[in-house]
């Protein structure tokens, strides 16, 4: 028995199992567009089990509940993740730190230094100082902290 004929075979179950497929690259690469093509194909294989449908319009019920489901996901999904926080630099730690004032810990040559914030080492970017002098954070690059003198 080739492929073919097992999925004419089990019609349901190969689109229950697809669904679960599509599912497990969700996991794998995620983005949002997946489950909703999983979740519409396991739909699809449940109505086949108990209701007699052609295999034209099991597609068209799967790419109609496909597009539905990515519609609604991006409809509710953007406004979900557009909500204001009670933290919103929380995965943002540079941008957290401008405006604050800290000692130097190496001083900045050649326009480079460190300083020492909470339990973490900065690299730092602005003007020729000497370790000790109280800078203030101004901005980033990157992983870069841009100093200036206070």
């Amino acid at each position: 028995m080739n492929i073919i004929e097992f999925i004419e075979q089990y019609v349901p179950w190969s689109w229950i199992i697809g669904g679960l497929i599509l599912l497990a690259i969700e996991l794998v690469v995620p983005g949002g567009v997946f489950i909703w093509l999983g979740l519409a194909a396991i739909i699809t294989g449940l109505s086949i089990l108990v209701l007699p449908i052609s295999f034209a319009w099991q597609w068209v019920l799967f790419g109609v509940l496909s597009i539905l489901g990515v519609i609604l996901w991006l409809k509710f999904g953007r406004r979900a993740s557009n909500k204001i926080t009670e933290n919103p630099f929380l995965n943002r730690r540079a941008e957290r730190l401008i405006g604050r004032e800290v000692v130097l810990k190496e001083a900045i040559n050649q326009g480079v230094g460190r300083v020492k914030i909470d339990d973490t080492t900065w690299r730092v970017a602005g003007p020729d100082l000497a370790k000790g002098k109280r800078v203030k954070i101004v901005g980033h690059d990157g992983a870069i902290l841009r100093v200036e003198e206070v």
